[in-house]
């Protein structure tokens, strides 16, 4: 595997990674199918030092998976552009990270409960009164797939992080030129 090309953005904070991985929302899945690439938007949860998600049994994500289980899972966040005296200065403030690994669905249901539960925690904490139970997970099906839910985890080979941070007032903002 390729390491960051421009170290100078390489971010080895362990910390500052793992808080990235926790709160970030959405995430973006590449997969081959060997003829053509496929990026998939969709919520995740990094724990364990593994990334999870879910979904609906079937389709073309979770087929090209099966076929082809190696994966590159990316979360990145744009924080404005910073502005510089010289124009060839100006550039983007952000972070990513990039991970490679293989999808392999979660076959445990206790595992997959609690990572369901997880993703209610992240995505809408405290609206439900009480914690998911397996039984709901087990025999949940889509009502517009009629397919159950299949969550999947991808426990990285490698993984990078590049950030440009900014210092506050060189943030562009376009009404103040």
């Amino acid at each position: 595997m390729n390491s960051v090309r421009y170290q100078a953005r390489e971010c080895k904070n362990q910390k500052k990674i793992e808080n990235f991985l926790r709160t970030s929302r959405v995430g973006h899945l590449g997969l081959s199918d060997g003829k053509h690439p496929y990026v998939v938007p969709l919520n995740f949860v990094w724990l364990h030092d593994k990334i999870y998600f879910h979904g609906a049994e079937g389709g073309r994500r979770n087929q090209i998976m099966k076929d082809n289980a190696k994966v590159c899972f990316t979360v990145c966040a744009e924080y404005g552009t910073i502005t510089d005296p010289v124009p060839a200065k100006t550039d983007t403030a952000y972070m990513s990270v990039m991970l490679f690994g293989e999808a392999e669905p979660v076959i445990d249901l206790g595992e997959a409960t609690s990572m369901l539960q997880e993703m209610m925690d992240k995505y809408v904490p405290g609206y439900y009164s009480r914690p998911l139970s397996k039984q709901h997970v087990d025999k949940y099906r889509s009502a517009v797939y009629g397919s159950a839910v299949q969550v999947y985890c991808i426990k990285p080979h490698q993984l990078t992080a590049k950030e440009s941070p900014f210092e506050d007032g060189k943030i562009f903002k376009p009404n103040l030129v």
